[in-house]
């Protein structure tokens, strides 16, 4: 009797910790600092800092790989006066713009992230890749500018609850108008894609929260 009661007790306690990872989908608020580096700022990329935030929505493929789109809003801002370049007509150029940024991005968990039975190792916490594409809309000194960008960069997630999920991004994105500052091309020379061409960069903090159940079957995790 003691031997069928902890078979029952252990039979119930993997399928409790099975369900810890039940979820497919997270969605949360994000927000965060801005960088930029460009034609009025070759150097120091949090020369001038900003804010930024929005939302993410993520797909948790499995204990490794997760897909996530975000929308946010934010500003960037330089002053050429900062960097020491001197451009040939001698003057200083200073901007800030409004961003309207969206991304599709792939997530690569360096270690099995959940929870979950112990045989699959799950951990709280993971640091992780990110790389994908995306899309900017930039409103800068009366000037509106669209171009695509490459969003590239690392994380950490940490599992705070069995559905609420806390986490540190910081990414690079390389845009190609040259023009989300407002100004292009202020040495005379024609742009390419290494060169005279911003960048800017988000540090955020974001809170998740998890929904939408996975099926399970036989004790297997879809």
């Amino acid at each position: 009797m003691k031997r069928i009661l902890s078979i029952t007790l252990l039979s119930l306690l993997a399928l409790f910790t099975a369900s810890a990872q039940q979820y497919k989908y997270e969605v949360g608020p994000v927000i965060g600092m801005t960088g930029y580096l460009g034609d009025c700022n070759f150097d120091h990329l949090f020369e001038r800092p900003s804010v930024t935030g929005g939302v993410i929505f993520r797909y948790a493929h499995n204990s490794r790989w997760a897909f996530k789109a975000n929308l946010n809003y934010a500003n960037i801002r330089g002053h050429s006066m900062y960097d020491e370049t001197w451009f040939p007509d001698g003057a200083n150029y200073v901007f800030s713009s409004h961003l309207i940024d969206m991304g599709l991005t792939a997530e690569f968990n360096f270690l099995n992230f959940g929870r979950g039975p112990m045989y699959k190792k799950y951990k709280p916490i993971s640091p992780y890749m990110v790389a994908g594409v995306g899309f900017v809309f930039a409103m800068s000194n009366g000037h509106n500018q669209a171009s695509f960008t490459i969003p590239i960069g690392i994380g950490v997630k940490y599992k705070y609850k069995d559905r609420l999920n806390l986490g540190f991004e910081f990414t690079m994105r390389k845009e190609f108008s040259d023009r989300i500052d407002g100004y292009s091309d202020l040495f005379g020379i024609k742009h390419k894609f290494g060169k005279n061409t911003d960048w800017y960069s988000f540090a955020m903090l974001s809170v998740t929260y998890e929904f939408g159940k996975r099926c399970i079957k036989c004790n297997y995790i879809e």
